[in-house]
């Protein structure tokens, strides 16, 4: 099951650079969230990959969590990658919004004219 994953980060990714290398803005916001989105999946596949596990709860008798627990590093870090991932999203809506309402293009080799405005 982790190579299938694995082949999937592959696949996130290179569409992603492929979207990204595109000359549109919406085509890079798309490459964006493929590449945002292979990223999480590749922080979950470096835990402990697709393991059913319990809570990570830690015992009050040892102060230390069973063996058989989920890793709460691996969620802790793929909330934080979610989180940034949407806040970069938004951010570049905001700028193709802004941009779509100055150049009134969506090409990214018309928007070479203002650098000289």
């Amino acid at each position: 099951m982790n190579l299938i994953l694995s082949l999937v980060v592959g696949t996130l990714f290179a569409g992603g650079i492929y979207l990204v290398l595109r000359r549109s803005v919406v085509k890079l916001m798309l490459g964006l969230v493929l590449l945002s989105h292979g990223a999480h999946l590749l922080i979950f596949l470096m835990g402990d990959g697709l393991i059913k596990a319990r809570t990570p709860f830690v015992r009050a008798e040892t102060g230390v969590a069973p063996p058989d627990s989920a890793d709460p590093l691996i969620q802790a870090l793929i909330l934080t990658a979610i989180v940034i991932s949407l806040g970069l999203l938004t951010f570049v809506m905001a700028l193709a919004y802004r941009t779509d309402q100055a150049v009134g293009s969506d090409d990214l080799n018309a928007m070479t004219s203002t650098d000289q405005l």
